[in-house]
This record gives structure tokens, sequence and C-alpha cells, in this order.
């Protein structure tokens, strides 16, 4: 047995540990990236105190999955307004930490285009200048805080952009549970099962390694037993804890394996049918865990540390669930027909995600 694995991310966990953000920023300027709640949940008020005059810079306005709608404008005017500023400190979901890694990627022109034409290459590259970035998840399921990987999408064209350069690896993140007691129950099981997404699609998956195994069966297991009990007890700090854990070392498994086919499949979901992330990428997991079944046996002999060794019981398992957290698992039950869900599997097959799963060959 043997393995390697890399993860550059300075990794703060517990409840209080935001305050963290005062000793990383010692001396720096600092430019806020965070969603549009979070200054009526009092955090930018919390933030300012805690960082002072080195807060030059603020970007509150983040939506849901980054559109270059958006991201166009807020991209130049930071490019504009805070080139000076030496930190980027994201606070909030995935899409917050994916848009401050937009930003923080700078340009000779400093136009969003110009990066926009790099990532259509789907080529490396070395930016001219760019930011580090501190990463503050405010909910347990991204994974992004400890990933170099962003998703830039464009609703209007229907494609998506993949950024993830060295650069873009958060210089440290920090997972205070405490920022996750506000999360409403939708939320909190949406992101929940993408956590559980990155664990699972971990193991199905070329790159897998037994370090990642380790920390997704870990995972998994957390997620089980923890999800459906805080949905029921939102105000829960050690539930709260326990899942932002979990969330932590799903998203430490997929650092280095990346995801694979229901991640793939998700990114037709959400452009074409609008889904949200954590349910396009989870209701199909019964589904993808069919087909990664008996393809690999030592990627078996893992899915049946969590599962057993009856594929038919795993899949029951799996889908009760999901619909124990009232997550619908079939393709019909989001407005896709079957012809629709048949191109939808095959094209993301061939995606980049979709070869990193054991059963691209095979299919």
């Amino acid at each position: 047995m043997s393995a390697q694995f890399h993860n550059p991310v300075a990794t703060y966990f517990g409840a209080g540990s935001l305050s963290q953000v005062v000793a990383l920023t010692e001396g720096q300027s600092v430019a806020l990236v965070t969603f549009p709640e979070a200054r009526d949940l009092g955090l930018i008020d919390t933030l300012q105190a805690l960082l002072g005059d080195r807060l030059i810079h603020l970007v509150e306005n983040v939506q849901p999955n980054p559109d270059v709608a958006q991201l166009r404008a807020t991209y130049e005017r930071f490019w504009q307004q805070a080139s000076g500023c030496e930190v980027v400190l994201a606070v909030g979901g995935g899409s917050a930490i994916d848009t401050a890694k937009a930003l923080i990627v700078g340009t000779d022109s400093g136009q969003f285009d110009e990066l926009l034409a790099l990532l259509a290459t789907g080529k490396t590259f070395t930016p001219p200048r760019h930011k580090r970035l501190i990463a503050v998840p405010t909910t347990a399921g991204t994974g992004s805080e400890v990933t170099p990987w962003a998703t830039i999408w464009d609703s209007q064209q229907q494609k998506k952009y993949s950024l993830h350069l060295q650069c873009t690896w958060p210089t440290a993140a920090i997972i205070d549970p405490d920022l996750m007691l506000t999360l409403p129950a939708a939320v909190t099981v949406s992101t929940g099962l993408d956590a559980l997404s990155h664990a699972l699609e971990s193991i199905w998956n070329v790159n897998a390694n037994p370090i990642s195994d380790t920390l997704a069966v870990s995972a998994i297991e957390d997620i089980f037993d923890c999800l459906p009990l805080l949905q029921q007890n939102l105000a829960s700090r050690e539930l709260r804890s326990r899942m932002a854990l979990a969330a932590l070392k799903a998203g430490l498994a997929f650092s280095n394996t990346k995801t694979a086919l229901a991640h793939s499949i998700s990114y037709e979901l959400t452009l074409r049918h609008g889904l949200s992330h954590g349910i396009a990428c989870s209701f199909t997991l019964p589904y993808v865990l069919g087909l990664a079944w008996g393809k690999e046996a030592g990627r078996d002999q893992t899915l049946q540390r969590v599962f057993g060794p009856d594929l038919g019981q795993a899949q029951a398992q799996l889908r009760a669930f999901l619909h124990r957290l009232d997550v619908k698992t079939e393709f019909a039950d989001y407005g896709v027909t079957e012809g629709e869900a048949r191109q939808m599997v095959f094209s993301a097959m061939q995606g980049a995600r979709g070869k990193n799963f054991i059963g691209s060959q095979a299919a």
C-alpha cells in the first residue's frame, strides 16, 4: 500500500476560530468577499471589528452560482479599487469562495474577459499578478476552502468555466461551526449532501488513494449519522461541529482526487434545470453507485466498508437516506426526460470530471 497526499492549506477548526483572521492578516490590507445576508447577520460588523483599518474593500453581493454577467463588473471594480490589497478574505458558502478565487487571479489588463479567454483554452497559466486567499466557509459542504477549484457559470451561453491554478489554493482555511448556526434547514441539507457527494466521488475515482479513502469513509459515516439529526435540530452546536468536520474531511479527500461523474452530471442539471448544486450532485448518487460497483476490486472494498457487500441493499440504503432528507432520487422528479437523462450521462462521461470516474472506460 502506497499513497501520496498533498494539501498546502493551513487549516484552523473549531468554535470561535474566526478570531484567527486577526493573526493571519496582521500588517496586511484585506478585501472581504461575502454574501448579501452577511450584514443583517452581524457578520460584517464582526469582521470590521476584528480587522479594523486593514479592511479596505468589500464585496457583499455574491449570488449563488457565480455568473459572468455579475462577475465581470465585480472583478473589474476590484482590480480598479482594491489592487493594492494583499489578502482576499472569502466568507460564505461555495459561491463566495469561488467568486473570491476568480477575483484573486489578476490579468494584465484588469479586464474580466481576458481571464475568461484564458480559462476557455482549458490550459493552465501563470497570472501576472494574484492575491492571497483566506477562506472561511459558513456552510458545511463546499470543500472549496481546502481545494484550488472554482466554477464560473455563463447561464446565457449555457456553459461553465473551471478555474484551477496554483494560486487559487487558499493559503488558509478557517472552519468555525458557530458561523453555521443560522443556516436554514434547506441549505443545511443541500450543502451537507454536497459534502456526501465529495466523499463518494473521491472513492469511485481513478485518483483515489488510501489516505483519501480514509478521509472519505469517515466523512460518509459522520454525514449518514449526523445530517438527519441536524435537519431536526438546527441550533445544536455539537451537530453543527460534527457536520463541519465531516465536510472538511470530504473536502480534503477530493482535494487530491477531484470529483467524478455525479458532479459532471450536475453541471448540466444546474444550467438547464436550475437545481441547486448540492441537490444536483447528490440525487444521482444511488444511480452512480450502481455504475461504479464491480468496476475495480479495490474501489469495491472501500465502498463495501460503508455499504456492505450487496449492491441492491447499498443503493436502497443511499436512496432511503436521501428520501429521509426529503430529496427525490429520480431524473423524472426534476423534469428530466429519460432520453435527456441518457444523453446527459453520456456527455458527462466525456467531461473532465467524468473521466475521473472508474466506470468511464467501461462505459
